[in-house]
């Protein structure tokens, strides 16, 4: 790719800010609030006027109406307002390439790329629902019992691991992981609640090959970043972060139903993390820290593999405790402790913890951190990924 076509180095995120993570149906504020309080406390990190931004991403189908966002900021004038479009935790790269588009295109100049979710406001987002009409997918398969979506990927996973051998003790390694590193992590919501290999081994089946540990937690809550030109960033208080590549679709037929894809076994990322690292000139190599989005965790091992960690007869060997925790490990992940053990914030967490890595402020600092990629939702379509890295990795 040329400069021209290319997001590399074109943006740069110079503020964070989360809301109080809840437990779902628990906060105490609106979901609108909770995003207020997210970009709020993203433009004190920033040191940004909140009147000064005039772009907003999401994804998800969040709630947060851009408009309404502006009238409650005194948004001085509102210039570019995105959408990701289905996969839902599949688009939170998504947004934020979307956001970093707009700043490159000339479009807006300060982007705040959000998620907001407040269950007990508007329902349980991951519980199957009551129905009198079934249509599309579902139509195949509610009359066979797969009502909820740990059923529909769990048969996605399970193939996996039976066509290339990988046994129970690799997803739960991913578990382990992520509950390690959220006890240092004051954000998160199973900090204080550790989590051993006996403890997983006889958690309950939810389905197989999914333990209770293996599924995301469902959270309230909101987090928000603030996207500016690269050349604006060295003007903001903190470590400016970069954006060095983003990547987001399908590979052919994904959604070809009834679980008819071609490739059924997959995380969709066979085609997505090629462009990702032909945009940023990076290999997976070059990668110190990954946060990839744990819906469940059979989708993180086979993401990891799509994105060129190990070869999938090697997930075995490659996929330890040891291995997935920081400082030293030989791939940390989800540092913060993920959408296991950290927030459920439909994977936007994920991408501030990627931010903390690059600045150095992370609660579980990896070894390596100039280069840090973060992975959306896999095993929906469209799935996305991005990777951020420091002013020396530009």
């Amino acid at each position: 790719m040329t400069t021209a076509n290319s997001l590399r180095g074109r943006a740069a995120v110079v503020g964070i800010g989360e809301s109080t993570y809840y437990k779902h149906s628990q906060s105490p504020d609106a979901e609108f609030k909770l995003v207020l309080k997210a970009i709020l406390a993203a433009c004190a990190d920033a040191g940004i006027d909140p009147r000064d931004i005039d772009g907003f991403s999401s994804f998800g189908n969040d709630r947060s109406d851009p408009s309404r966002l502006a009238a409650a900021f005194g948004t001085r004038q509102l210039r570019s307002t995105t959408m990701q479009w289905g996969g839902g935790g599949g688009g939170c790269c998504a947004a934020v390439a979307n956001g970093a588009a707009a700043i490159a295109a000339g479009l807006a100049e300060c982007v705040v790329v959000f998620r907001g979710l407040a269950q007990g406001q508007h329902g349980r987002f991951g519980q199957a629902a009551a129905s009198d009409t079934i249509s599309g997918d579902m139509a195949y398969q509610m009359p066979y019992g797969v009502l909820a979506p740990p059923q529909k990927f769990a048969m996605k996973v399970r193939r996996y691991m039976y066509e290339h051998g990988i046994r129970q003790e690799a997803l739960r390694a991913i578990a382990l992981a992520s509950y390690h590193h959220a006890q240092s992590n004051p954000r998160a919501l199973m900090r204080g609640k550790p989590l051993d290999t006996r403890s997983y081994d006889e958690s309950r089946w939810i389905v197989e090959p999914f333990h209770l540990f293996d599924c995301c937690m469902e959270n309230d809550g909101a987090a928000a970043l603030l996207l500016v030109s690269a050349e604006r960033a060295k003007d903001f208080p903190c470590k400016p972060t970069y954006l060095l590549g983003a990547a987001t679709g399908s590979d052919h037929r994904v959604a070809a139903a009834p679980h008819n894809a071609p490739l059924y076994a997959s995380a969709s990322f066979t085609t997505v993390a090629p462009d990702l690292y032909r945009m940023s000139g990076l290999q997976a190599g070059d990668v110190g820290v990954v946060q990839s989005y744990e819906n469940f965790t059979g989708g993180v091992l086979m993401a990891l593999a799509e994105h060129g960690f190990y070869k999938p007869e090697e997930a075995n060997e490659f996929l330890t405790m040891e291995n997935l925790i920081a400082p030293n490990g030989r791939l940390p992940l989800n540092t913060s402790g993920g959408n296991l053990a950290e927030c459920y914030m439909h994977g936007f967490e994920l991408v501030l913890e990627a931010v903390r890595q690059v600045r150095g402020t992370s609660t579980n600092q990896a070894a390596r951190s100039d280069v840090a990629l973060v992975i959306g939702g896999p095993m929906v379509t469209p799935v996305s990924s991005l990777l951020f890295g420091s002013e020396a990795a530009q």
